[in-house]
């Protein structure tokens, strides 16, 4: 059994249902087809149900601050593990509902099968055999887990499982502390578990400007233990526990280990190699960023399987690119967004255009603390660090990299800024309204501002 389409999408993702609506608008005749979980990613284990498990620790948080303030009576607060992680599955179910609401059902646009490339425009799913005119590959990722770690059976779980756990542990492992375990670990320390994060790496939550990397870590501590460069090598341990030793003689023994490596591609079993290329690398190299176009097949890359960008705005303009040339007989290029990456910690790590590790050296730096500054001090959140780079020449604006209270404010308003290559004078002369936390940022640009080649003193305003 056979037949023939004009598109063909593999994969039900936030990239997948981006380029099925768009094609859907222009032919009925599509597929999509899915063999794992519909949803999204973002919706069902990532973005959403994360954030409400975060709003819920940091509600819960709060009431060390309260007899600061005069509120009395916290101490009697407690915390009900059970209906935390049932209210945190609830609202997921809604995201994903609203997700699902948009799809388009119809049996016989819609596959559920796995789809393997029997040719580079033939693809057989369930015994059918699919010939496509175009291809869109958006299968998406899966978390990193090293296979020994397997025979843990359910006391190792990812970020995948986590949100489906009817209650949470007394004691946790965090292996890696990217913006996710960052994120949950932080989360799971102010819900009362007793949270141990191990990173490898010098840096947590991508970041890499020395200090502000170093005021991170600082803040997660005050959370939970953090052990840094270093790596965790489990075993089972007394009581069903899980052992936890470190290359650095650290060792420690939980209910629970949370893996948090990161997340590869789903690219087995899909019999690329028809196509001839080294998948060896995954798609990295092979597929053009500005046009998803894999190398000069007519097929097409979105989302988190291309592992470009593994973050939501990313991915969905992957699925919007995509879908565009998927039905055009011309493939066009489009100039991707300023990279914007936060992790929604407390305070929040943000990371925006160039990070200082790619920034490079001529630049100028512009740095804020956070520890004394007018509304962080009014908020008892009086912490964190700010650092922005310009261009040493004309004083455009790069990136900047910031662990501070509400950054995801600042983060966006800087990649406005960096979008439309402003200046750090043209940037300074929009108002810094007194007193919010983006007053801070008008300092670490006054910094910049006095170490620019032929700056002059006075008013940054324009000359009537």
């Amino acid at each position: 059994m056979s037949r023939h389409v004009d598109v063909a999408v593999i994969g039900a993702g936030t990239a997948g249902l981006n380029v099925f609506r768009q094609i859907n608008q222009v032919t009925s005749n599509v597929v999509l087809i899915n063999d794992s979980h519909y949803g999204t990613t973002c919706a069902r284990v990532g973005c959403m149900p994360s954030k409400v498990l975060i709003e819920v620790a940091n509600e819960f948080s709060s009431r060390k601050h309260f007899n600061t303030f005069g509120i009395k009576g916290s101490e009697s607060l407690t915390i009900e593990r059970a209906q935390v992680m049932a209210y945190v599955r609830e609202q997921r179910d809604w995201f994903v509902a609203r997700v699902m609401d948009s799809f388009d059902k119809s049996p016989e646009k819609n596959i559920n099968g796995r789809a393997r490339f029997v040719e580079p425009q033939i693809l057989e799913v369930n015994g059918e055999r699919i010939h496509a005119d175009k291809i869109v590959i958006a299968t998406g990722s899966r978390p990193i887990v090293p296979q020994d770690w397997r025979k843990l059976g359910n006391k190792l779980i990812t970020t995948d499982e986590f949100f489906e756990l009817e209650t949470l542990p007394d004691s946790i492992a965090v292996i890696g502390l990217g913006a996710i375990g960052s994120e949950i670990g932080q989360a799971l320390a102010r819900l009362g578990v007793r949270v141990v994060g191990i990173e490898k790496l010098s840096t947590v939550c991508g970041l890499s400007e020395p200090t502000v990397s170093k005021v991170a870590i600082e803040a997660l501590s005050k959370d939970f233990e953090v052990w840094m460069e270093t790596e965790a090598h489990l075993s089972e341990g007394p009581n069903g526990c899980i052992k936890v030793d470190t290359n650095n003689g650290r060792s420690t023994t939980v209910d629970m280990v949370l893996a948090s490596l990161g997340r590869q591609p789903n690219i087995d079993d899909l019999g690329l190699e028809v196509l001839g290329l080294d998948f060896s690398k995954g798609f990295k190299g092979l597929v053009n960023p500005n046009t998803t176009q894999l190398a000069d097949f007519p097929i097409f890359v979105a989302g988190d399987v291309s592992s470009y960008r593994m973050i939501l705005h990313d991915v969905a303009d992957e699925g919007a690119i995509a879908g565009y040339n998927a039905m055009r007989d011309k493939v066009e290029a489009f100039k991707r967004r300023v990279p914007l990456r936060i992790a929604f910690t407390e305070p929040q790590a943000v990371v925006v255009g160039n990070s200082m590790a790619e920034a490079g050296p001529d630049i100028i730096i512009g740095e804020r603390s956070f520890a004394v500054q007018g509304r962080t001090k009014i908020m008892n959140r009086n912490y964190g660090h700010l650092c922005v780079y310009a261009e040493r020449q004309s004083g455009r604006l790069l990136g900047a990299e910031m662990m501070m209270p509400d950054g995801e404010y600042v983060g966006h308003f800087l990649a406005l800024a960096i979008e439309n290559e402003m200046t750090v004078q043209e940037v300074m002369r929009t108002p810094f309204y007194h007193p919010t936390i983006l007053e801070g940022l008008d300092n670490a640009l006054s910094a910049i501002l006095n170490q620019l080649e032929g700056s002059r003193q006075g008013p940054v305003l324009r000359k009537i």
